[in-house]
């Protein structure tokens, strides 16, 4: 027989139920069969029908896949998703349902409520008089719980009392009694509690810093840091980034989830993504101590130093490590670093030109495209794949490749987190949590899965790595004594005096120093003072940069809701696509560290962590995963590009916090009493204080628009400059 099949889809529109909206998607499968292979079968007495004569058959089938709903409703689809063809629903409830509910919610309502083999209302065993129905719902509610505890066990963590296991294993010894599922819960329970022991018996002796005791932090010796070859400092650095990221809990990325750590009761929320915070922070202020620690070093020699970074650099991105990479780059673009510019001139061309093609990865051109495309590209394949311009370098990258390949171990892929915080924080900006009567939007998580399905590729591409610690690395890693902002400024002064505008400075690469932006937050930002802007620049940098316009310094990532964000220039006014938004206005905590970039003066447009801006394509990613096919998303709101009747702007409050910054969704039909109100919320005051506030958009360093007292802000607000405003008390 010869077959061939042709599958389209068609909008089906919605169907309306009780606390329920669903989205239907025709399927139409269309099978091809060549006649003469079977008229038999048709019926037909020999070869009857010419040979080139087809038959074709159509199969119409219904895909329901939930839009919005209740609690209950969402809860209970998770047992009919599967007749509904909605195959992904249970993952993607699994992967956000903490954004809108508790485990101990979700799992009162699937066992007591529908789980319940003698009260459960669920429609496919309304009869439970019968066996077959009991078999079904038994065999849906284990098929649901598999999935939790496969996809999702760190939910049930709860010490010390561990109230939902113990509820689930309950449920399964009256239920199911002496099920693999039940011996697998006693043994995740048993797995947590002698867990917990040991986090407590361990904490005393174990400091953040795992130093060993008696051990001080020091500032790291330049002859130490270079008997450790480059390879093997990339190899560690990777070794540390995927113990972290492995065990990044990809719930803890929502943006929704990660607003909740301001509150004094959370401030253990979220530790997995904390943790990748401290070691980027760790890695870039290592970066910056090497260069800038010891006072005696010779220009040379600080060179020397720099182009070890850049080798150890290109070595992480051998190993397909975007995370130390991007944290590397970072912290030779920082403000400290950056203005060494006759150190950056004793840096031989090929090592310049490696620097900068490791720096491209980064650009910002097209919402990050090539760091994005280059990282997916890569998820899954055994090797990097590396180009260079340079011959040089491209015979130098393939030889380390092929010395890879050669030891026969697969790779995995190190992101760099920010890229997929940075959609989440958007689309839960964009995105509203409720609909229309209540129902929670399923949409929303829906879109919010497809980020969070490539975290846990990549994650799960990981475990291709097979990396030995190398204790004498990171014992000497661990006790760097990191340098404040205000010290690395000021040996970086005493290194080299003030710019001298006739020298040439490195090339400014704009994608790092927008580097860190809105999901940081920090304390006590150090200011350096401004030098002079540069006349020129070499290795092809632009001209009229300015030599002291980012620096690394310590915040926190941020959430969506309550977006904060430092506005610092990277260039002169005269190039405005060369600005950044980083940092904050607070400083230093060793928990909390982060790379961010001293305040200056100036506005922002497009930062790592504004997927809108420079891109005409906006910030969201594609509907590839996770979504019912032949739906087509909406143009979503994005930062600095109005669009289908609502922007997403910033709000600063006027005064200690001004550089400080809040997203705010706003649409055509808000007035400034709206808007005023929403951002004082977010800034955590009073909103009933609207009328002793004026909105103001900040147009230039020395002009700005004031909003009359009801005006239109979409309307009224220019649109060619940054969306930044500033909340300011009436006089």
């Amino acid at each position: 027989f010869s077959f061939s099949w042709q599958t389209t889809f068609q909008d089906g529109g919605e169907e309306v139920e009780d606390g329920a909206v669903y989205n239907v998607t025709l399927k139409k499968v269309q099978i091809q069969q060549a006649a003469n292979k079977g008229a038999r079968w048709l019926g037909g007495e020999g070869d009857q029908l010419p040979p080139e004569h087809t038959v074709r058959q159509y199969e119409t089938s219904k895909i329901r896949a939930i839009k919005a709903g209740t609690l209950e409703k969402l809860v209970e689809n998770l047992l009919t998703a599967f007749g509904d063809a909605d195959f992904s629903y249970i993952s993607i409830f699994l992967a956000t349902y903490r954004a809108f509910a508790s485990p101990r919610a979700v799992l009162e309502l699937l066992l007591d409520r529908f789980g319940n083999l003698e009260t459960s209302s669920h429609g496919e065993v309304a009869n439970l008089n019968s066996l077959e129905s009991e078999m079904v719902l038994r065999a849906e509610i284990a098929s649901v719980l598999r999935a939790w505890l496969d996809q999702c066990s760190e939910d049930f963590r709860e010490p010390p009392d561990y109230m939902c296991l113990l509820k689930l294993l309950d449920y399964l010894k009256n239920n199911m009694p002496n099920s693999d599922m039940e011996s697998r819960v006693q043994n995740l329970l048993k797995q947590f509690q002698n867990q917990e022991v040991e986090a407590v018996d361990g904490f005393c002796s174990t400091s953040s810093s795992d130093l060993v005791d008696g051990e001080e932090l020091e500032i790291s010796n330049p002859e130490e840091f270079s008997s450790f070859q480059d390879h093997v400092v990339a190899e560690q650095l990777t070794y540390m980034d995927v113990m972290l990221f492995r065990r990044v809990v990809p719930y803890h990325c929502l943006g929704s989830i990660w607003s909740q750590r301001d509150k004094k009761e959370n401030k253990n929320l979220a530790p997995t993504v904390r943790a990748t915070i401290t070691q980027f922070n760790a890695v870039t202020k290592c970066v910056i101590s090497t260069i800038l620690g010891t006072r005696e070093l010779k220009i040379q020699q600080r060179a020397k130093i720099i182009e070890k970074w850049i080798h150890i650099a290109h070595e992480c991105r051998i190993l397909k490590n975007f995370s130390s990479l991007r944290a590397i780059i970072s912290a030779l673009q920082s403000n400290s670093i950056y203005r060494l510019k006759t150190t950056w001139m004793c840096v031989s061309k090929d090592i310049l030109l490696m620097y900068e093609e490791l720096s491209e990865i980064f650009s910002d051109h097209d919402n990050y495209l090539t760091s994005r495309e280059l990282l997916m590209k890569e998820a899954t394949s055994k090797f990097a794949n590396l180009d260079s311009s340079e011959k040089e370098n491209q015979k130098k990258s393939q030889k380390r490749l092929q010395l890879q390949k050669n030891k026969g171990v697969m790779q995995g892929t190190v992101p760099y987190l920010g890229t997929f915080l940075t959609d989440l924080i958007m689309l839960d900006t964009a995105l509203q949590d409720y609909i229309e009567g209540g129902l929670i939007n399923f949409e929303k998580r829906r879109r919010e899965f497809e980020v969070i399905a490539q975290i846990k590729l990549l994650q799960s591409s990981c475990n291709s790595y097979c990396l030995i610690p190398d204790q004498k690395f990171i014992q000497w890693f661990r006790r760097q004594r990191h340098l404040t902002d205000e010290e690395s400024y000021k040996l970086s002064r005493e290194a080299e005096a003030a710019a001298d505008t006739n020298i040439l400075s490195p090339k400014s690469q704009k994608s790092m120093v927008k580097r860190i932006s809105t999901l940081f937050l920090g304390t006590d930002v150090f200011t350096p003072p401004k030098e002079q802007p540069l006349k020129s620049s070499p290795v092809g940098g632009s001209s009229g940069e300015s030599t002291d316009s980012a620096s690394v310094s310590s915040c926190e990532f941020n959430h969506s809701e309550t977006e904060d964000v430092c506005v610092t220039p990277v260039s002169s006014p005269e190039d405005p696509l060369k600005k950044s938004s980083v940092g904050s206005d607070k400083g230093y905590d060793s928990d909390k560290g982060s790379i961010s970039s001293d305040k200056g003066s100036g506005s922002s447009k497009g930062s790592i962590f504004d997927p809108g801006s420079g891109s005409d394509s906006g910030f969201m990613p594609t509907r590839d995963s996770g979504s019912v096919p032949g739906s087509a998303p909406r143009a979503q709101p994005v930062y600095n590009r109005q669009s289908e009747g609502s922007c997403i702007i910033r709000v600063s409050m006027d005064g200690l916090h001004a550089s400080v910054y809040k997203s705010i969704l706003i649409t055509n039909q808000d007035r400034i009493p709206d808007v005023t109100q929403r951002a004082l919320l977010k800034h955590n005051l009073e909103p009933d204080a609207v009328e002793d506030y004026e909105l103001v958009q900040v147009i230039s360093e020395d002009k700005e628009l004031v909003f009359p007292r009801d005006a239109n802000v979409f309307y009224g607000m220019n649109s060619h400059v940054n969306f930044d405003f500033i909340l300011r008390k009436k006089a």
